[in-house]
């Protein structure tokens, strides 16, 4: 995958500290990163600062980090976007098919679920990793299509 030309970054208090060595581990890969907040453990809303990344995304080479306790409530803010794509990745194989397979432009992650050195593979993973396009990219495009009842 070609760097992006910027990937923004985001938690609430539960992830302020992995927020911190996810953005180094991006810096050791050479990719532009832009902290959004919050800079400190205060209690903090997650949506707020899944809104800051999202709407910093404005185009196909742009990216996002979202961590919170679980990583659920940033996914579940961050897909309310229909230019967004996030995944809860959990593992190296989740971040490697949320990529390749789904275009992922928005890597989501729990503070409380996964120690640091998972978070950095799966940050390296997610970011080493192109969209494979081919059979995928239809399905791709039918997830940004408006859902109806």
């Amino acid at each position: 995958m070609e760097n992006p030309s910027g990937v923004f970054i985001a938690a609430d208090h539960a992830g302020v500290h992995l927020k911190e060595a996810v953005i180094e581990k991006l810096k050791t890969m050479n990719i532009a990163v832009e902290d959004l907040g919050p800079n400190s453990v205060d209690r903090v809303d997650y949506p707020d600062f899944a809104d800051k990344v999202c709407q910093s995304i404005c185009d196909d080479n742009h990216f996002g980090v979202l961590i919170c306790g679980s990583g659920q409530g940033m996914a579940m803010r961050a897909n309310k976007y229909s230019h967004i794509r996030a995944a809860l990745c959990w593992n190296e194989e989740s971040a490697v098919l949320a990529r390749g397979h789904n275009n992922a432009n928005v890597l989501c992650v729990g503070a409380r679920m996964l120690d640091e050195k998972l978070v950095m593979n799966i940050v390296e993973s997610f970011f080493t990793t192109p969209f494979e396009g081919g059979r995928h990219q239809g399905r791709v495009e039918k997830i940004s299509l408006p859902a109806s009842l």
